[in-house]
């Protein structure tokens, strides 16, 4: 026979209106929000900076391509393509950086389910490194 559980079931939670936030960490809306979202926009970029050696090297890499880009793609188009590849390199590692981060939060255990997340992470950044080295390639194939 299988033990029951006498404790009733918890409350449903209270729907939400657009006034009250879902959760008490989410802000309300308007100027103080996009402020706010911008200055944690930052401090993810200043930590990117400090702690992630392989963003440094990918922003150091990028800043002087994205400059050539605009000098000697042949087309506005060509050189958009060749920024859009470089700041898609850049997006990716901020988020493979963000789950290595949140692994490591979770566990400095291995744990094979987060090694996997950060393999998954990585293999991100060398598909998108792999992208804008086809980009660039294709622009300047002669």
């Amino acid at each position: 026979m299988k033990p029951t559980d006498s404790r009733p079931p918890p409350p449903a939670p209270e729907p939400t209106t657009a006034a009250e936030p879902a959760s008490p960490f989410k802000s309300r809306g308007g100027l103080q929000r996009v402020w706010r979202a911008a200055g944690y926009s930052w401090a993810g970029l200043r930590s990117a900076m400090r702690h992630e050696a392989a963003f440094r090297q990918e922003l150091a890499l990028g800043l002087p391509m994205l400059l050539l880009a605009w000098v000697l793609a042949p087309t506005r188009w060509q050189a958009l393509a060749l920024t859009a590849s470089i700041v898609l390199v850049w997006l990716v590692e901020l988020l493979n950086s963000a789950i290595e981060a949140l692994a490591d939060a979770i566990s400095a255990d291995h744990h094979p389910l987060l090694g996997r997340a950060k393999d998954l992470g990585s293999a991100a950044v060398m598909l998108a490194l792999l992208l804008c080295a086809a980009t660039w390639a294709v622009v300047f194939w002669p």
